[in-house]
């Protein structure tokens, strides 16, 4: 069982809000919230450490993702993180700071893999600047040869890290986890981070995000004799396909409108009416470039996509990487930049009956200043 821990209780002063800045705005969204989507599909359950004070405001942005609580952070983030992992349930624990938006599915997941193999994944980028240590007025070594910059997520063996903040309970304070972990279980094993995780801290961080904008799509089709069964433009093998109007991709359908709502376009059936017969039978694929294109006239750039398809049957293990890789070539964007999972739902409702495919979608996009 997994359980992310989610710092959510400081201050910011430094980012000069006058209040919590994982509120902000950033792109039509909180940093709060990205950091939501980010792991619910990799987290069993996801713990916010958090002030009674933004609690309410924290609640009202996570209504809808199953399986969040919500735990009093402390005076400072060891503090915090450590009342987080008291209340974790999962034999992992993966530490991550709300100001930092914009980590990956990737990312996270690395970590995770790691932790269970190593007892630990903590991601890092190389430094590409030279590092200097210094007495607080003069160098005393410099250099940059093996120097990572550590960020979050950061993952451990739950287990391990409660035993190492219980032999800190003297008053020991450290920066993140990876620190604490290092003085008293090991060493900490490196994951490959991504120099767009960056923390927001600064106004000017805040500023540099005010571009990206968040979009979000659903969609569900029924199955039907006699069509075939086509999934982010890509045909699968079964004895059924989706009834609609189009040929019924309905994972093409989800991030169509995904995109189009980042842009507050009209979604996909007012553009593509199921009512027009110009559009019977068209490849999604083919409405999905018409509303990249439509995106591209004002102004906006995909950065990348996450969805979740929910189906009880056929099995889409075996094909989940042709799909990410057809969906990348459709978008005009690397693989990684996609991210595709799949779930059944249990029996429950029409798709847990085999009555049909649900989807979820995600995006982040980007607008050119003016």
């Amino acid at each position: 069982m997994i359980s992310a821990i989610i710092t959510c209780a400081g201050k910011g002063e430094r980012a000069g809000k006058g209040y919590n800045k994982l509120l902000a705005d950033i792109g039509g969204v909180t940093p709060f919230e990205k950091c939501l989507a980010a792991f619910a599909p990799c987290s069993d359950e996801i713990i916010i450490t958090c002030t009674e004070e933004d609690e309410p405001s924290f609640k009202e942005k996570a209504a809808g993702t199953d399986n969040v609580k919500f735990v009093r952070g402390g005076k400072t983030r060891f503090l915090s993180v450590y009342e987080g992992l008291k209340a974790a349930n999962g034999d992992i624990a993966v530490v991550h700071d709300g100001a930092r938006p914009f980590v990956t599915e990737r990312i996270i997941k690395d970590c995770i893999a790691s932790a269970e193999k190593y007892g630990s994944g903590v991601a890092a980028i190389p430094s590409v600047d030279t590092v200097a240590k210094t007495d607080g007025k003069n160098i005393l070594s410099s250099g940059r040869k093996n120097v990572f910059l550590v960020q979050t997520p950061q993952a451990f063996v739950k287990a391990d890290l409660l035993r190492a903040y219980s032999l800190a309970e003297g008053g020991e304070e450290f920066t993140d986890e990876s620190g604490l972990y290092g003085k008293y279980i090991g060493a900490c094993r490196i994951v490959e981070g991504d120099k767009k995780n960056v923390k927001l801290t600064y106004p000017e961080d805040f500023r540099a995000a005010e571009d990206l904008y968040v979009g979000t799509g659903f969609d569900l089709h029924l199955f039907a004799n006699n069509r075939k069964l086509m999934l982010g433009g890509i045909e699968i093998p079964y004895v059924k396909g989706l009834l609609g109007h189009s040929d019924a991709d309905v994972l093409l359908h989800a991030i169509t409108d995904a995109l189009l709502s980042s842009a507050s376009l009209p979604d996909i059936g007012r553009l593509f009416p199921d009512t027009d017969p110009a559009y019977e039978g068209i490849s999604s694929a083919i409405l999905l470039g018409k509303a990249l294109g439509l995106l591209k006239d004002k102004g906006f750039s995909v950065k990348n996509v996450s969805a979740v398809i929910m189906a009880q049957k056929p099995k889409l293990a075996p094909y989940v990487d042709k799909i990410k890789q057809n969906v990348a070539d459709i978008l005009g964007v690397a693989a990684e930049a996609v991210g595709i999972t799949c779930t059944t739902l249990e029996g429950i409702g029409t798709v847990g009956r085999e009555e049909g495919i649900a989807v979820q979608a995600y995006c982040l996009t980007r607008k050119k200043n003016g």
